[in-house]
C-alpha cells in the first residue's frame, strides 16, 4: 500500500533505508541520533500515516552512517 502523497521512488528509498537500519540493528532512535534528527522524524518517515520523506542531504548522511553509496538507496531502473 502506497502512502498518500508519497511517490513510488520515495517509498522505495524509505524501504531501502529501513532495510539498512534493521541490518545494522539500529532502532529508529539510534538512527535519529546518528542522523541528528528527532526520533519522531524517523518514525514519521517509516509510518504509512505521514508524508515525511528523506531528502538528498539525508541520503548522503545515511550513506556515511551505513558506509555505502547514496546510490544504494535508489533503484537501478526508473520506477
Amino acid at each position: 500500500m502506497k502512502k498518500s502523497g508519497i511517490s513510488n521512488i520515495e517509498q522505495y528509498v524509505i524501504d531501502k533505508v529501513k532495510e539498512k537500519r534493521i541490518k545494522f540493528n539500529f532502532t529508529q532512535v539510534d538512527l535519529a541520533v546518528e542522523l541528528g534528527v528527532s526520533p519522531g522524524f524517523i518514525g514519521n518517515i517509516e509510518s504509512r500515516k505521514f508524508r515525511a520523506k528523506y531528502n538528498l542531504d539525508n541520503l548522503n548522511q545515511l550513506a556515511k552512517i551505513f558506509k555505502c553509496s547514496p546510490r544504494d538507496f535508489l533503484p537501478k531502473e526508473s520506477l
